[in-house]
Parts: C-alpha cells; sequence; structure tokens
C-alpha cells in the first residue's frame, strides 16, 4: 500500500532525506574510489615480482597496515570496504524506501514523494540543494517534465 504525501508533509520529511542523500552522496565517491584502488591492487598482485612501482615507493606506499600501504590496499581488504559501504547504502536506500520515499539519481539527489491530488496519483519531486518541494510530475514522466507545483490541479 502506497503511503502518499502532501507538500507540507513531503516539506517536513525533507530534513531526514536530506541528511540520507548526503551520505549515499558521500558514499558512492567513496565506493568510486574504493573501486579504482582495487583495480590498481589487483593488477599489482597479478604483476611479477612485488607489485610495487616507482610511484608507490615515491608516495611511501609499502608493507604494514598504515593507511595507504600495501596491506590497506590488499584486494581482500578493499573488497571487504567495498562491501560494507554497498551495506551502508542499502540500509540508506531501506530507509527511504520505508519512508514511501522514491530515490531517483543518487548524484543529483533526486527523489519523488508519491502523492494524491483530486484522485490522481503523482509524484512530488524534489532534489537535493531545493529548499522546499516545488515541483511535480506524473506517474510516467520523469525530471524533465517535472512542473510547479502552481500547475497542479
Amino acid at each position: 500500500m502506497t503511503d502518499f504525501y502532501d507538500i507540507d508533509r513531503a516539506n517536513a520529511r525533507l530534513p531526514e532525506v536530506r541528511r540520507v542523500l548526503e551520505q549515499l552522496r558521500s558514499q558512492r565517491l567513496e565506493l568510486i574510489m574504493l573501486r579504482d584502488r582495487l583495480v590498481v591492487a589487483r593488477r599489482r598482485a597479478e604483476a611479477p615480482g612485488d607489485g610495487r612501482t616507482l610511484v608507490d615507493e615515491a608516495l611511501g606506499e609499502g608493507a604494514g597496515g598504515a593507511p595507504g600501504s600495501a596491506a590497506s590496499n590488499s584486494p581482500r581488504v578493499l573488497d571487504a570496504r567495498i562491501r560494507a559501504v554497498i551495506d551502508q547504502m542499502e540500509a540508506a536506500v531501506a530507509r527511504l524506501d520505508a519512508w514511501s520515499v522514491q530515490l531517483r539519481d543518487i548524484e543529483g539527489g533526486l527523489v519523488d514523494f508519491p502523492a494524491l491530488v483530486n484522485g490522481r496519483q503523482v509524484w512530488l519531486c524534489w532534489q537535493l540543494g531545493e529548499d522546499e518541494v516545488h515541483f511535480w510530475h506524473g506517474l510516467t514522466s520523469g525530471f524533465g517534465a517535472r512542473r510547479p507545483l502552481i500547475e497542479l490541479s
């Protein structure tokens, strides 16, 4: 059963939604960084010798467990860190789902709130950077078709 929002209720939910979206955006960037480090770590693991390059030596990346070290950049450690970030992101998305808020785009911080207006289902559309919900769109249209709330009737 869909939980419908009116404009006031959607705006009241925004502080919580904003925190979750900012968290997801940050975690997305962390995930990209970890993925890139994993690609490098796997290449190094397949390289002949110890896999260290002149760049590693210049940066002081060697054995041990310190950040930036070979141990903290091992494929096994990076895989575990990636899984942990994904688990946190899944929990954040589940929180939005529990509020009946539809995540549309993590990078853009875009969400939709289900609404019922004069018996018609629509989406109240909001994204990070906006102070309140000011737009809506139909169920089958997206961000490009959003319209000002004043046009909602």
